[in-house]
């Protein structure tokens, strides 16, 4: 164009130079600035993209690292709810040894009672009020499975100038037939008192007869046994007692039912707690007789005490008795009941060792005779259909004597203690959650380690309740259930120890798998700076010797122009 300035070629020439020099001295500041060499595509595109894939990964991993230190974070509070369910599992441990400790030197495992009148030095039994001869005692007694001994001689009759002593050793001379052992074991104790004790393992009975099938009760009274007479006031009196002279002995600190059925569809099926007891059947269907009318009660009486209704005999449940005994004043500091809907069976259990029996039957509040029986069955009698026609004429009893084990009140604290126990286990397993994970309740933990997710590890959540434990509320009846207690626990502590091994396991690999994640970033990271990063040594010494150049080029340029500042001199 007419308008273009005109340049020399040796000024043109010097201009481009300086250009290219601002150029790379624009370029060198950049890279110092930044401090990289290749800080986009155009730089150096194959770079570039190598380098920012590098990066993409470090970036995944990086965000793999927060889920992998939060799995950390919730095996490490597994590992805590761990040791503190170890820690209270040896305590249930300690409590169920101290239970059976207490039920051994108690002496609970074999049925026992005691009377409570002086017999030493006594030479002849008819001496004693109400004793005459020809009165006789029958004893009766089950195993631990229920089943019925059979008996050399179940009768010991009383004849005119018998001792105690040979009362006692005829008592000691009855032998189980099937394999000849000592059924029965009596003496005095320190204090004078007749003890009664069965070797047979399970429940045993003993019935005061003038004779056969006719109960004597001044016989009872007479040997030390008038603790069970129960207080009858006018008007309340019980229906019928045939079993009033007879005594049940439990040889743990509760007694229980038969198994109570009824009927459904044509089939007979455990009983829930809200049958009603005129409804209740055995496991042939055959009615437990629960008779009678709107008048008659069940009763219960403590050591011989007043009697407590515990509701009509035709419209009650099985639950409203339970209620009744463990609403009462009068009874739940001595008794507590229970029913378990999944054997079927009705527990009454001694809650203070001061308690020595209980006395459940049927009442008429108006006195008239009746026909109604009570069929729960407790004792005896509820181990074994074949003891019901020996015990009586009739299949069920209108009042049971049973009296309980040596059990004391510590077994009644030690389950306490124990339940408290579980209850704190299921507590523990409740909190031991971290953010919303909680492998002790069975929630299952996945750890991923590589960015597309191909690589994990799954840690197995496990139900560590007392239920999931296998652990079933605190029954120190007797030894055997306080070491089936034992068993529980000491299982549970092989699972929660195994359980501790195999997080720790897990713990190891994921801090592992951490550690390796870390150093991959890094070298992931140093990977894409060798493609990118810029020295800046290197660019600092470009920097300068551009700047050096950009001098010199301005000088020469200023030397290129000379010739034609020559001109001015013509002016």
């Amino acid at each position: 164009m007419s308008s273009d300035v005109v340049l020399t070629s040796a000024l043109r020439s010097n201009l481009l130079s300086l250009q290219n020099t601002q150029r790379l001295i624009d370029d060198t500041q950049l890279r110092l600035a930044t401090g990289l060499k290749v800080n986009s595509a155009l730089d150096n595109p194959q770079n570039f993209f190598a380098a920012q894939s590098l990066n993409n990964r470090a970036g995944d991993l990086s965000r793999l690292l927060d889920g992998i230190s939060q799995s950390i974070r919730t095996i490490e509070e597994a590992n805590t709810g761990v040791t503190a369910l170890t820690g209270l599992l040896e305590q249930a441990d300690s409590i169920a040894t101290s239970a059976r400790e207490e039920l051994s030197a108690s002496g609970s495992n074999e049925a026992t009672v005691v009377g409570n009148v002086d017999l030493r030095d006594i030479d002849d039994l008819t001496d004693l009020t109400g004793v005459d001869t020809t009165d006789r005692i029958q004893l009766f007694a089950v195993e631990d499975d229920g089943t019925a001994v059979t008996l050399s001689a179940s009768t010991v009759t009383i004849t005119a100038g018998d001792s105690i002593e040979q009362f006692i050793t005829a008592i000691n001379d009855i032998t189980n037939t099937d394999d000849d052992s000592q059924a029965f074991e009596a003496s005095l104790n320190d204090q004078g008192y007749l003890q009664i004790k069965s070797l047979q393992g399970g429940n045993a009975r003993i019935e005061f007869q003038v004779a056969a099938g006719t109960v004597n009760a001044d016989l009872a009274s007479g040997l030390g046994f008038s603790y069970l007479n129960v207080n009858e006031s006018a008007g309340n009196a019980l229906i019928t007692a045939p079993n009033r002279a007879g005594i049940t002995f439990s040889r743990t600190s509760a007694i229980q039912s038969r198994v109570l059925y009824e009927t459904e569809n044509g089939s007979q099926v455990v009983a829930d707690r809200s049958t009603a007891l005129n409804a209740l059947v055995d496991s042939g269907g055959t009615s437990l007789d629960f008779t009678g009318d709107a008048t008659d009660d069940i009763v219960i009486s403590i050591d011989g005490g007043d009697l407590v209704s515990l509701g009509n005999t035709t419209t009650n449940t099985i639950q409203g008795v339970v209620d009744t005994i463990n609403d009462s004043s009068d009874l739940n500091t001595k008794i507590r009941a229970s029913y378990d809907e999944t054997t079927g069976v009705l527990s009454i259990e001694q809650l203070d060792s001061s308690i020595k029996s209980v006395q459940i039957g049927a009442r008429d509040v108006i006195a008239t005779a009746n026909d109604a029986a009570i069929g729960f069955d407790f004792g005896v009698i509820g181990y074994s259909g074949d003891l019901e026609a020996a015990n009586n004429a009739a299949a069920n009893v209108e009042i049971e004597n049973i009296v309980f084990g040596k059990s004391s009140s510590v077994i009644a604290g030690l389950e306490e203690d124990y339940n408290t126990v579980l209850e704190q286990i299921d507590a523990i397993v409740v909190d031991a959650q971290y953010r919303g994970i909680n492998l002790l309740a069975g929630d299952d933990l996945t750890t991923f380690f590589n960015e597309d997710r191909t690589s994990t590890l799954s840690t197995t959540g496990v139900d560590f309740s007392a239920f999931g434990l296998g652990l079933s509320d605190a029954n120190f009846r007797n030894e055997n259930l306080a070491i089936t207690s034992q068993d529980q626990v000491r299982e549970a502590i092989l699972s929660v120890r195994a359980f501790g091994n195999s997080i720790a396991n897990d713990l190891t690999i994921i801090q592992t798998r951490r550690d390796f994640t870390e150093s991959t970033i890094n070298t992931l990271e140093a990977g894409a700076d060798d493609l990118t990063v810029a020295d800046q040594n290197e660019e600092g010494a470009n920097l300068l010797a551009l700047q050096t150049r950009q001098t010199l080029g301005v000088t020469s340029l200023s030397l290129a122009s000379q010739s034609q500042q020559a001109v001015l001199r013509l002016f």
